[in-house]
Order: structure tokens, then sequence, then C-alpha cells
């Protein structure tokens, strides 16, 4: 059984400033139908987005955003739990930090806590721990994130989920005539200078992180695929029917 880890953004968890519990589920029920298959590790973002339904301060602010993301991250994880138990799952909350994967003891045991999760069946659901992160919170995304999950903790492909569909040859927003890439092998260094965006409120990436957590990926010989998280038919498709319809899939060449 391959290991898989599956990034879901903010802009698909989040509607109206508050969590989209319609989404949630029909991500949930992407991800038990996924854990038949493969041993799944999910990154999810939502943590600020929960919060700021509670704790209606000024995100601009540094002190404020960690303090929303304290009040939103076990707001994120009770729906989770709520949404997995209709499945007759469990899921467990794991914050990381890039300084985690620094350290090899810490990113030992993390290794080992994450592989007795999957071993008894329960979701691993990782974010950031944006309370104390204050580098990654203002720079960072769990784009970046998930790929390092991906390389250190053992799996064999990075999923991201997102409004962004897949990887274009050039701006869908600006272009009518662009073009999906299906599969990439390789990708160039100009391609990793595009500009960073992120059209969303609670949003700190864009494709500039997608590719550098695609780049990283291929260096590292693991493959990453983007699909939508508003309609999971593509996602669907390709990784549990095995037919690649939409979609771009980032691997090395044979």
């Amino acid at each position: 059984m391959k290991r898989v880890v599956v990034k879901v953004g903010t802009h698909v968890l989040s509607e109206n400033n508050r969590l989209c519990k319609e989404r949630i589920l029909n991500l949930v029920e992407f991800l038990v139908a996924l854990m038949q298959k493969h041993e799944v590790i999910l990154v999810s973002s939502g943590a600020v987005a929960a919060g700021h339904s509670l704790l209606k301060l000024d995100k601009n602010l540094l002190h404020n955003r960690q303090a929303i993301a304290a009040v939103g991250q076990p707001q994120l994880m009770a729906t989770y739990n709520k949404k997995l138990e209709k499945f007759g799952k469990n899921g467990a909350q794991l914050l990381l930090t890039a300084d985690d994967f620094d350290s090899r003891k810490r990113c030992y045991h993390a290794k080992c806590t994450i592989d007795t999760l999957l071993q008894n069946g329960i979701l691993p659901i990782i974010n950031e721990n944006d309370a104390t992160a204050t580098e990654e919170l203002v720079f960072g995304d769990n784009d970046q994130l998930s790929s390092r999950v991906a390389y250190y903790f053992g799996a064999d492909m990075l999923v991201l989920l997102s409004d962004i569909d897949g990887y274009y040859d050039k701006d869908p927003h600006q272009y009518e005539d662009a073009k999906m890439r299906k599969i990439v092998h390789e990708i160039a260094p100009s391609e990793l200078e595009v500009e960073k965006s992120a059209h969303y409120a609670f949003a700190t990436g864009g494709i500039a992180t997608k590719l550098k957590a695609a780049h990283f990926l291929l260096e590292h010989q693991k493959s990453m695929f983007i699909a939508s998280g508003f309609d999971l038919s593509d996602v669907k498709s390709f990784m549990l029917e095995g037919v690649h319809k939409g979609g771009t899939l980032f691997t090395c060449k044979d």
C-alpha cells in the first residue's frame, strides 16, 4: 500500500469567512475512500479562517493572526472529526513547524507517531503550529509544509487540492487560450520565479508555492498531483480509478 499526502487549502475549506462544512464533508468522503487503497496523511489549512468567525481581530497583525489560529485550530479539528465519525473514522492532530524538520530527533519521533496512527486506521491531520511559527505564518504556506511531510514521512505522492485546478502554460485568469499541462517532468528556474499570488483573504499561497513544492519533490524522486478542491471529480478519477482526466501530474521521467 502506497502512502499519500493530501493537502487542502484555506480557500477550499472556507466560505464567507467561516468553514464550509459541505466541502469538508465532500473532502472527508474522498479521504475515506482513498484510505481503502492507501495510507493517507492530511495537511490542512483553515485554522485562521475557522478562528476568525469566533475572534474577529485584524488579521494583518501577527499576534492577532496567531491568536485567531489558536482559537480556530480546535474548531477545525472538531469539524473534521465530526465528519469522519460519519464513516467510522477518527483523526489525530499534529502541529509542526519548519524547525521540526531541521531536527533529526523531532522529525523521527513525528514520523513514528504518524506510522502508529496509520497502522491503527487513524487519519493524521497536520497543520503548521501558527501560534508559535512566526516566520512560517508570515511568509510560509502549507504547500511547502506538505512537500516536506511527503518526503520526510515516506509518502510516494503529494496531492494538492485548491482553487488552482492544474498547471497551465499561461495564467488562465488572464488568457482565454491557456492550456493545462497534464504531465510535467521538470520545472525550469524561470517558472519558479513566477510572482506569488493568492486571491483570497486567508490564503498565503498561489501557483508559485505549488511549483516550489513540486520542484522539491521532483528533486527527491517523488510525485505531486494538483487538482481542484471544489470539484473533486478529477482527483477521484486519478487517485481512485487511475484515470487522468484533469489536473496536473508532476513526476520524474521513467
